[in-house]
């Protein structure tokens, strides 16, 4: 899975809290930030402080995986919490239109 912008980052965020079933206000808590981070992070706020978003995405158990393209793309395929990002990202586009 690759992610290239923010946008793309905050669709999977989005997307795996929806899956469980957390609201915004019970993921803020979790991370230690306010609802309107959350909300930011979502819509693809690209100034975002790294620290807090690797722990939104450890709140949700979202894995980040930092292989290089030389790496075996099997393993990465093969991953139990793999997201399918283009999917993720035309539900979001689909569902502003």
């Amino acid at each position: 899975m690759l992610i290239r912008t923010p946008a793309d980052l905050g669709a999977v965020i989005r997307d795996r809290r929806k899956r469980l079933k957390l609201d915004q206000s019970t993921l803020a808590k979790r991370i230690g930030v306010s609802r309107q981070w959350v909300i930011d992070i979502e819509h693809g706020h690209p100034r975002a402080e790294l620290a807090l978003v690797l722990r939104a995405l450890d709140a949700l158990g979202i894995l980040l995986d930092a292989s290089s393209e030389s790496s075996t793309s099997t393993s990465r395929v093969s991953a139990p919490s793999a997201v399918d990002i283009n999917a993720i990202v035309a539900k979001a586009k689909k569902g502003k239109a």
